[in-house]
């Protein structure tokens, strides 16, 4: 597969918005592992190679294990998530496929024990992020394999 958009190239001013948005993520408050977690599982959903590879290394570089990673895709069946990160997923997967159902108010119910308002804003947001991050790789179809994470990248 050939690469079709360039962004730094042709239209810098887009990554310069997107990594403000990636900025304000990063000091929300929201643990770092949770957000690569939904970052992660809106990426399987969507069918985002270049934020799969991304995210998957990220997520190993922090730690998290490939039981955990390899059944993203089936948490609902799995004991290896905690009942926030639950939450989370379930919250992310419903506004990813907003055009589906919306987002129900059972998803909402479901949420609110484990995320106060804020914490849900900013997990709305970060689900945003990823979302239109995957929608400018896809449709870019910017090159998966070559990310390395920052916390490798220093090593």
């Amino acid at each position: 597969m050939k690469a079709r958009l360039d962004y730094a190239k042709v239209a810098p001013g887009v990554y310069d918005a997107m990594r403000g948005l990636e900025d304000y993520l990063h000091h929300c408050g929201l643990e770092t592992p949770l957000i690569h977690l939904v970052k992660f599982r809106a990426s399987q959903i969507n069918g985002c190679a270049y934020c799969l590879d991304m995210h998957s290394k990220d997520l190993r570089a922090i730690g998290e294990t490939e039981q955990r990673l390899y059944s993203l895709d089936a948490w609902r069946e799995c004991p290896y998530y905690t009942e926030r990160e639950r939450a989370a997923l379930a919250w992310t997967e419903a506004v990813t496929l907003i055009a589906q159902d919306r987002v129900p108010d059972a998803v909402y119910e479901e949420v609110r024990p484990h995320l106060n308002e804020k914490e849900l804003a900013d997990l709305t947001l970060a689900v945003a992020t990823i979302n239109a991050w995957n929608r400018l790789c896809i449709a870019g179809r910017v090159e998966p394999g070559h990310y390395r994470p920052a916390v490798l990248a220093a090593v």
